[in-house]
């Protein structure tokens, strides 16, 4: 019993290493372009998104992500990024632009919950 419980952490960490990594590559090599485009960000009108450095355009996909995933939060970060981007309709963005995002950061998050098990399963010797 012990060991299953380890092995799925260990495996559902695995796998969002996986899905972070494949979702990353498309999201900031093959489609930031299209995705800034069409969200359209406050920050892009200060300066394009590539003289950015690598944390502040994670920090602009992650308010892509906030808007997506929770439009109607008020709260915290996510509250932030829906106030910047209330212009954006997370119901008519195409699923196009959507997977990218969401599989980054969704997997950033749960990956990160995985790890965190998984280290107090080790710690615990369960």
């Amino acid at each position: 019993m012990h060991s299953a419980a380890i092995s799925m952490a260990f495996s559902l960490f695995v796998l969002c290493f996986i899905t972070c990594s494949i979702s990353g590559i498309v999201l900031f090599f093959l489609k930031s372009k299209q995705i800034n485009a069409t969200l359209k960000h406050p920050y892009l009108q200060h300066r394009p998104f590539n003289q950015y450095p690598l944390s502040i355009q994670a920090a602009i996909m992650l308010d892509y992500f906030f808007r997506l995933m929770f439009p109607d939060t008020r709260f915290w970060l996510i509250g932030n990024a829906n106030d910047l981007l209330g212009h954006v309709d997370p119901k008519k963005t195409p699923l196009a632009l959507k997977w990218p995002i969401v599989g980054f950061w969704g997997s950033c998050w749960l990956g990160l919950i995985a790890m965190i098990a998984l280290w107090i399963m080790l710690y615990l010797g369960v």
